[in-house]
């Protein structure tokens, strides 16, 4: 009688089968692991660049992968071209476009004019009565804001610290402050940025009393290069007794842009707070009108197409002003100040301020324009 088979040897041969074939492929695996390692650590010895085709073995002649040169990518990024800061140095005056500025200005003798314009990445500029002191209104406030942040950077000032209201410090004029009860604590980053966001009066009086007071402030306007600028009296100063030239506006926000002053977190700090402010209708307005364009939004506008402005404006009835830093479509960056006093309240203040703002399209939209 024949022999029936037995089925767990053939169960046992075919996990021998499969376990040989396991081996086999765990071999091969093995093999090509081992040959890439050896040929990479070959190049590396070698000084022959690690790429991919030599961890995965490609021959020369057939790879389709080309090898990823670590060292001449390094030397191509050293040799890209960096947008440069800038610094606050003129060298080319636009005489076309302080010519039209004095133009504009003629129109109306009556009023005062002081206009400053600089592209600091090649220092071109224009000027009209630049260095004529006349009513700071509430663009005194971005020297206030610079000093605070000096303070700040040096340690002297926490950006969270508390300052308590006190009646010396109320002001009438624009602001929510004012209306809260005496000895409510203020941090400083909240007074700070209330006095450029909607022009704060009282949150504006905390910090000067803050940083030292107006002598303190005065002094160092002078060190930071601003010699006409000064601040006489306490906010609102309906008066006009604190005093800044066009170019003295524009030299406190260039010198903290182009990192002649604050460490690069408090430079973004003074961008961020600038940033805030809401009123849009003179240094903004006036470019989105250069550019052919009416909208009731000129920031949103002016970011559609490129621009964008960081400003403070000032407005006392006899006076009108707007600074801010101009970037522009292709990387570079101006800084621009305008003041214009003239009778209470007259329109023309701010549409001559809107006009002069206009007419720097051209000069800014070319680096040719004479």
């Amino acid at each position: 009688m024949a022999r029936s088979p037995n089925p767990s040897n053939k169960n046992n041969r075919g996990s021998y089968f499969r376990l040989g074939i396991r081996l086999l492929l765990l071999g091969l695996g093995l093999g090509v692991i081992t040959g890439s390692a050896l040929i990479a650590f070959k190049n590396y010895y070698s000084g022959e660049p690690i790429g991919i085709d030599s961890l995965f073995g490609l021959n020369k002649k057939d790879k389709k992968l080309n090898k990823i040169n670590f060292e001449s990518l390094y030397q191509k990024q050293k040799g890209f071209k960096r947008l440069s800061l800038g610094r606050f140095k003129q060298t080319k005056e636009l005489i076309n476009l302080s010519r039209r500025w004095d133009l504009m200005a003629g129109r109306y003798p009556d009023l005062k004019v002081s206009a400053y314009m600089l592209i600091l990445d090649d220092g071109r500029f224009a000027q009209l009565n630049h260095d004529l002191p006349l009513p700071a209104a509430s663009s005194i406030k971005i020297p206030i804001l610079l000093t605070t942040l000096q303070l700040i950077d040096s340690g002297k000032i926490r950006w969270n610290e508390l300052l308590e209201l006190t009646d010396d410090d109320v002001a009438g004029g624009a602001g929510w402050m004012a209306l809260k009860p005496l000895g409510t604590i203020f941090p400083v980053h909240d007074v700070a940025t209330e006095m450029i966001r909607i022009s704060d009066n009282t949150a504006t009086n905390l910090l000067i009393k803050r940083v030292g007071g107006k002598d303190f402030l005065n002094s160092n306007f002078v060190s930071l290069g601003m010699k006409s600028t000064r601040i006489n009296s306490l906010l609102p100063d309906l008066a006009g007794t604190n005093l800044t030239t066009a170019k003295d506006l524009a030299l406190a926000i260039a010198i903290v842009d182009t990192g002649k002053v604050l460490s690069p977190r408090l430079r973004d700090t003074f961008r961020e707070v600038m940033s805030t402010s809401v009123t849009n209708r003179l240094i903004p307005g006036g470019l989105l009108k250069g550019l052919g364009v009416n909208d009731e939004d000129p920031d949103k506008s002016l970011l559609i197409r490129g621009f964008r402005v960081y400003n403070k404006t000032g407005d006392i009835g006899i006076a009108y002003s707007d600074a801010g830093l101009i970037e522009l479509p292709d990387g570079r960056r101006a800084v621009a100040g305008f003041i214009v006093k003239g009778p209470f309240n007259d329109p023309r203040s701010t549409e001559l301020i809107r006009d002069l703002s206009a007419s720097m399209i051209p000069f800014l939209s070319s680096k040719d324009t004479q």
